[in-house]
């Protein structure tokens, strides 16, 4: 337990410091502008100044003659030496030494904190204390009136309060590791302490104590009566002069301390009244003493306690005098105060293991100056009511003062409490051993504040909590002599690869074993950790995401194959596929999907066997099975070791194409219907539709057949001749295609509103957080109920009724050969080349993504084992007769984002962060089980309107651009400088070079888009991809190495921020930081 040390120098006030010159850049501070104060260091074993009590010997100004010149203080700038050749030691030097050593005791472990203020006021005829500010992370007020909290926010302070605070350390009580197992022992270590310490007379110990164990009320209870608690008036900082908070000053021409040399433990407190009420008098005479008897009765002045007449009688004292254990509740106290309930609403932000300060701050009128006292609990105790929430109390300040003493306290305890939920001044307070260092923390702390000009800000406004709150970790850091050499990026890459499985083993299957020895211990958390509602609605989600384009792709498959695949295969490969990849693959959380180049280069198969005459399927099966073999082969050698190559410019040239190309495709679908249901623009047209059917030479018809009977689509079936004017009028059908419309716009509108609801200012987050991860699911029943109560027949999803293969003359299990040529498997080798390039790149560029460092992925990646697992996948849908799965970048892209883990925002105002991605196996599992029982479902399923899926289309290609930071960059390329984000590469890189590396990017979006578009050409879009890396290899002529790892990098953004700024930091100042370290060291 540290009291003020006779023998140790009081480091000088800042108010009387000379001043010092300093030369900080922009980049230190980032354009703001910072007070910055010295911290004397006294070596051990220096001569120091004998320390009196009574009388301080201060050191006056020196003259301006006797300063050096300009010259030599430009010389001199930044250095650790005074004027007057003394060694000075810049504050946050001192504290990084603080923080810098070791904690061998238990006790100095630091906690999260809950900071609370407390003010003494009175209610009724009463004292008590009133909660009226609290913090986490940021400040609540209790608003005018007091019925409820402000909202949070940062906490804005005068510079005064910060200095007067500063002061009160540097004069008042510190007690450090005191041992009191309750508020009245703490009461009176404290007292104990000023009395010996000179600051508070032994006749004045009582009326402090009782002050301090008056009833703490706060916020949450209620009250037994109506009456509202008057706060102390608190004044402008205009009216500040004088620094009153040393015990040390005097008012002129008012009575002393109630400290006296007479002062005696004997004094007697005399009851008295007046219209002030009750209260404790103590007799003063006229020179200021107290006397220990009244002379005549009678007293020329009265220092009183209100309603404090007759000792204990009248005085409410708190239950905070009894401790309790940690985990115990209040409820515990022997004879605690029934009335009060912990707020255990509120005990859901604190984080667990926090720790409680309390600050006390009031006016009394038996006390002529001001006392403080700073104290921190050797072994933190749960206080009774001092605390609004049961968590043990660690420190504690009181600041005790006369009415109208011309020195807001209220600011004072703010300034404190801001102190005490500073990151840095947490741990200094936790790990400081005397005096000296909580001097070194405030003072680091005013070295870093920013001051605002009171013309240009109104200190009213409440400033709102940051999305992201920055890292403090730099002015923790010391900085070294001599830096370590920057690390080899080479090797950093190369262990990157190493741990993600991207490095070659040199043995046959390592990186397989690998991949299987990082995801086995796993493997029974990728179930338990599903058990979550989030997990329910991304199944849910995902399942109609998946549904619609497997139909779709079956349709369009069962007209390129001449039926040998469609819809009720497509159903069945997804099944199988997502099932199989599901249980076994090393990244579950990659959906298999059907694609558009395999839809091609399965066209291309079947036009060449109708060609040649050849059975499509058998031959397909030879193709499937050494495109299986290969990829055996590549998985064998490693060879996804090469999507290391597969950076940042291709991964997201691939992903912004295929999100395109899902905005595209969900508009032109809606824009088909519109072709297929036409609206009747021009109400005054005459619509001729005479059309009649007649008999042609090719009609194979009975002789009696009835041809006037009938339709369009009959006539072409029974190979009939159309005839009459009307037969290509078209047939216009009301209402649909603006129903459609309105379907699809509602759904893609409501699932976009719904997904950001987590951040409005609705419902508990609780509720937000489920509407927003059902969003897309909300959006699909609300507008398919919508469709439904309207009636109008818009087109509905088809889905097959039964489980039996689409044509009729094949099975489902394929014949290798049936009638083709033995030579024909080895033939199928050249197309299965092709085959392999595509599914490979298809699937690597998804792995890619889905593996980002941006998603916070924990139980690694699984290149290797995925390939393998699809391998085998598709060499069952080869034998079955099935269409081949591979990884969807878009439905993938969205699981992921469905999956999202922010953290709950426990500490008010504070905004949630992104910690990761959900990562388990049982969606996938549910998504594609769902997909096989489809069949089962057709009765609700062909009630949803397919325009609403074409607006989950729309909403999941938007939903996929974002956080593509190409995408980013064509926005800005069309934004103003001045309106252009904040965004780290445009720190590093001159515009003009963002916007060329952005236009070859495009470029190569452009040609992608264009050979995609043509059937002659989209076979080839693999081989592009792989262009594209070479492209991207010939920017390095272009380019500086920098430039390329800003512009095309996978480092998250914070983490690449941090390192640029203290890569600057560190360069301007590494040497001074180190002499002033070592320095301190030596002291």
């Amino acid at each position: 337990m540290e009291t003020r040390a006779d023998d140790d120098e009081a480091p000088t006030d800042p108010a009387a410091r000379k001043q010092m010159h300093h030369d900080y850049t922009e980049q230190d501070f980032a354009g703001h502008r910072a007070t910055v104060f010295g911290y004397r260091n006294v070596a051990e074993g220096a001569p120091r100044r004998a320390f009196h009590r009574t009388k301080h010997h201060h050191r006056k100004p020196e003259k301006d003659s006797d300063r050096p010149g300009p010259p030599v203080m430009a010389r001199i700038r930044r250095l650790s030496v005074t004027d007057d050749g003394e060694t000075l030691t810049p504050p946050a030097q001192r504290v990084q030494f603080i923080l810098g050593e070791d904690v061998d005791d238990g006790a100095l472990e630091s906690h999260p904190l809950f900071s609370e203020m407390e003010e003494l006021v009175k209610d009724g005829d009463e004292l008590e204390w009133k909660e009226t500010a609290r913090w986490i992370k940021f400040e609540e007020d209790v608003e005018e009136g007091g019925n409820r909290w402000s909202k949070p926010h940062v906490a804005t302070l005068s510079l005064h309060s910060l200095f007067e605070l500063r002061s009160l350390i540097l004069n008042g009580s510190v007690i450090l590791d005191m041992e009191a197992g309750s508020l009245e022992q703490v009461a009176e270590n404290v007292l104990d302490n000023m009395v010996a310490d000179g600051c508070l007379g032994y006749d004045c110990r009582e009326k402090v104590k009782e002050a301090l164990l008056r009833r703490h009320r706060h916020q949450h209870e209620r009250r037994n009566h109506n009456n509202m608690s008057k706060l102390p008036l608190i004044r402008s900082l205009a009216d500040i002069g004088k620094n009153h908070s040393s015990c040390k000053n005097f008012q002129d021409g008012g009575s002393r301390s109630c400290r006296g040399s007479s002062s005696s433990p004997n004094t007697a407190l005399l009851q008295a009244s007046d219209a002030r009420g009750s209260y404790l008098a103590v007799p003063v005479d006229d020179g200021g003493t107290t006397s220990g008897h009244s002379h005549k009765g009678e007293f020329s002045r009265l220092l009183g306690i209100p309603n404090a007449g007759g000792g204990e009688e009248g005085m409410v004292k708190s239950p905070s005098s009894i401790s309790m254990q940690r985990n115990h509740s209040t409820g515990d106290l022997p004879n605690g105060d029934v009335n009060h309930k912990s707020n255990t609403n509120f005990m859901r932000k604190i984080p667990p293991g926090a720790e409680a300060s309390n600050i006390l701050v009031g006016e009394v009128d038996f006390l002529e100056k001001t006392l403080s006292a700073f104290v921190r609990l050797k072994t933190a105790i749960i206080m009774g009511d001092l605390t609004e929430v049961p968590v043990p109390t660690r420190f504690m300040f009181v600041l005790l003062g006369p009415p109208n003493s011309n020195s807001s306290f209220h600011e004072i305890g703010r300034a404190m409490a801001t102190l005490m939920s500073d990151e840095i001044f947490h741990e200094v307070a936790y790990r400081a051993k005397k005096r000296d260092h909580l001097l070194a923390g405030i003072d680091e702390f005013l070295d870093a504040v920013t001051v605002l000009p009171p013309g240009e800000w109104d200190p009213a406004i409440r400033i709102e909590p940051p999305a992201a709150i920055p890292s403090q970790d730099p002015r923790k850091r010391p900085n070294d002599n001599n830096p370590k050499e920057e690390p080899d990026e080479e090797e950093q890459e190369q262990k990157q690869r190493e741990e993600s499985g991207l490095s070659r083993t040199g043995v046959l299957f390592g990186g397989l074993m690998n991949d299987l020895k990082r995801k086995i211990p796993w493997y029974w958390s990728d179930f338990k950790d599903a058990l979550a509602i989030q997990c329910v609605a991304s199944w849910i989600f995902l399942y109609f995401a998946c549904l619609s384009p497997i139909i779709t792709f079956g349709g369009l498959l069962g007209e390129a194959t001449g039926k040998n695949m469609a819809a009720m295969e497509s159903l069945i490969s997804g099944f199988v596929c997502g099932m199989g990849y599901g249980f076994f693959s090393g990244q579950p959380l990659t959906i298999l999907g059907s694609t558009g180049p395999v839809l091609v280069f399965e066209t291309i198969v079947f036009e060449f066997c109708k060609q040649i005459g050849w059975d499509y399927m058998a031959f397909r099966f030879c193709i499937g099975t050494w495109i299986t073999i290969i990829l055996i082969i590549l998985v064998a050698i490693d060879a996804s070791a090469l999507v290391c190559y597969i950076t940042r410019f291709t991964e997201e040239n691939f992903a912004t194409l295929i999100a395109f190309i899902f905005i595209y495709k969900a508009v032109e679908n809606v824009i088909s219907i519109g072709k297929n249901y036409p609206l009747k623009t021009r109400p005054d047209e005459v619509l001729n539709y005479e059309c009649y059917c007649l008999p042609s030479n090719y009609s194979r018809v009975p002789e009696q057949f009835n041809w006037t009977a009938v339709d369009k689509e009959s006539c072409q079936i029974y190979n009939g001749t159309l005839a009459g004017g009307g037969c290509d009028t078209k047939v216009y059908v009301p209402d649909v295609f603006l129903m459609s419309i309105i379907l699809f716009l509602g759904t893609f509108i409501i699932s976009v509103i719904l997904k950001d609801f987590k951040n409005s200012l609705f419902f508990p987050s609780k509720v937000r957080q489920i509407i927003s991860d059902f969003s897309v699911i909300i959006a699909i029943l609300l507008m398919s109920f919508l469709d439904f109560k309207v009636g109008v027949k818009t087109p509905k999803l088809e889905v097959p009724a039964e489980f039996k293969p689409t044509l009729p003359s094949r099975n489902w299990i394929i014949t290798p050969f049936k009638g083709n040529p033995i030579w024909s498997a080895l033939a199928a080798i050249l197309p299965a080349l092709l085959g392999t390039i595509l599914i490979f790149m298809d699937q690597q560029i998804t792995a890619v993504i889905v593996n980002r460092k941006e998603n916070k992925l924990k139980k690694g990646c699984g290149y290797h084992l995925d390939l393998f697992v699809l391998a085998i996948l598709i060499q069952i849908c080869s034998i079955m007769g099935l269409p081949w799965f591979v990884a969807a970048t878009v439905l993938s892209i969205n699981h992921v984002n469905s999956l999202k883990v922010e953290s709950e925002c426990a500490a008010p105002g504070e905004k949630p962060q992104f910690l990761g991605v959900r990562e388990q196996r049982v969606t996938h599992i549910l998504i594609f089980l769902t997909i096989g029982c489809s069949v089962v479902l057709t009765p609700v399923l062909k009630r949803i309107p397919m325009p609403v899926l074409f607006g989950v289309f729309l909403y999941m290609g938007v939903a996929s651009l974002k956080g593509l930071q190409f995408f980013d960059r064509i926005l800005i390329m069309f934004m103003p400088q001045k309106y252009q984000p904040d965004h780290m590469f445009l720190r590093q890189v001159p515009i003009r070079r963002v916007h060329l590396f952005t236009t070859i990017q495009l470029t190569c979006l452009v040609c992608l888009w264009v050979i995609k578009s043509f059937s002659l050409t989209s076979i080839l879009f693999p081989l592009m991809l792989v262009v594209m890396i070479g492209i991207r290899k010939s920017l390095d002529l272009f380019f500086t190495r920098r430039e390329l790892k800003i512009l095309d990098d996978v480092m998250p953004e914070m983490t690449k921020r941090n390192q640029d700024e203290l890569h600057e930091l560190g360069n301007a100042e590494v040497g001074w930081h180190a002499k002033m370290f070592r320095l301190c060291r030596r002291n």
